[in-house]
């Protein structure tokens, strides 16, 4: 996984390998599937957590007590068969990730391949 450019990135994600190692593990692994699809993405602090771009905002991962939650801008378009994207405001829908082996069983890959393929 390469080190973000972002020295806030750095920071945030430095402090979660000391505080809490399997939420480290799941929002690496997250960012490791946003950039083998979106290699040109760029990321940032904000709202507390790391927020991904290209032309504009489509996507970010915050952690929180109990999961680290991918959040989608435009998550409301998505195909989602399998109705595990919670979240029920007008355009945005989250996944709700609580060990590593969830960025998997929900199909974080399937979701972070529809963030640049919707047309609004």
């Amino acid at each position: 996984m390469k080190e973000s450019e972002n020295k806030g990135v750095r920071e945030f994600i430095e402090s979660l390998v000391n505080t809490d190692p399997v939420k480290h593990q799941i929002v690496e692994a997250s960012r490791k599937l946003l950039f083998e699809n979106y290699p040109n993405a760029a990321e940032r602090m904000m709202y507390g957590g790391i927020l991904f771009s290209l032309d504009e905002d489509f996507g970010g991962v915050f952690v929180y007590t109990k999961h680290v939650s991918f959040e989608f801008s435009n998550g409301f378009l998505f195909e989602d068969p399998a109705k595990v994207l919670e979240g029920k405001g007008k355009y945005r829908r989250h996944l709700k990730i609580k060990c590593l082996e969830e960025v998997n069983t929900k199909r974080l890959d399937f979701f972070v391949k529809q963030s640049q393929k919707i047309d609004l």
